[in-house]
Formats: C-alpha cells, structure tokens, sequence
C-alpha cells in the first residue's frame, strides 16, 4: 500500500426516510436525480445486484465502468468499484437511521488525491440523497 493509499467517510443526515433513501441509493435510473454530476447511467437492472456491471457518464462525458462487489438490503449496505481511465475507487455505501430521518455515507478508498477532490461532490450528492 503506497502513502498516497487513503479511506474517506463522507455522510449526510437529513429528513427522509431510510427506506427511501436506499431505494434512491439502489436504483440506478434514480442516481442523476441526486447526484447530478451523474448525467447518465447505462446498468441492465433495476435495483444493484452483486457482481454485475454497468457504466455511468458524468459531467463534460467522462464515463466510468462499475461493477457491484456486494449488497446486503437487509443492513442497507452495497460496495462497487469504479473505474475511469487511470483512476480506481472502490466505494462502501449504507444508510443508517437518524432522529427525524436518516443518514447516508459513503466511504471512498482511492489515492488520498482523488478522494479529497471527490468528498465536497460527494457531500453535496448524499445531502440530496437524504432530503424530501
């Protein structure tokens, strides 16, 4: 593991339910509605299924390749790795209950570089994930 190797949690809280917010988190034709550097979204089922694969384009047309490594609906959890040029995430997700709502993180392992550059984007799309 090279010094540049990192892990990074991002979260958001906010009034949705946490039934909701994984069906938004698990749904990929959901994504661009909060996550809208997420313009388009090319997956063959409609809810995340383990080890499956698919593409998604982001802004300016960079696209990456995903694949899912794992889902669990019954702790609302699922990891995939995507992949963009030279650039390698590997990417955990859940959603929690909160007071009044619910809280959904992410925790991002990549190069300390990528992930310090992604975690504001990150923020921002988990906080629409989480709102009405």
């Amino acid at each position: 593991m090279s010094p540049l190797d990192g892990s990074l949690r991002v979260a958001a809280t906010g009034a949705v339910t946490p039934e909701h917010a994984w069906a938004r988190y698990t749904e990929p034709r959901r994504w661009p509605s909060w996550a809208p550097h997420l313009r388009e979204v090319d997956y063959p089922h409609e809810v995340v299924q383990q080890g499956t694969s698919g593409r998604v384009t982001g802004v300016a047309g960079v696209v990456a390749l995903f694949t899912v490594e794992s889902v669990d609906h019954d702790a609302r959890r699922w990891s995939w790795q995507v992949r963009s040029g030279g650039v390698h995430v590997r990417f955990e997700h859940g959603v929690d209950p909160a007071e009044d709502g619910c809280e959904a993180w992410l925790v991002g392992h990549a190069l300390w570089p990528v992930l310090l550059a992604y975690a504001p984007l990150a923020r921002w799309a988990l906080g629409r994930l989480v709102s009405p």
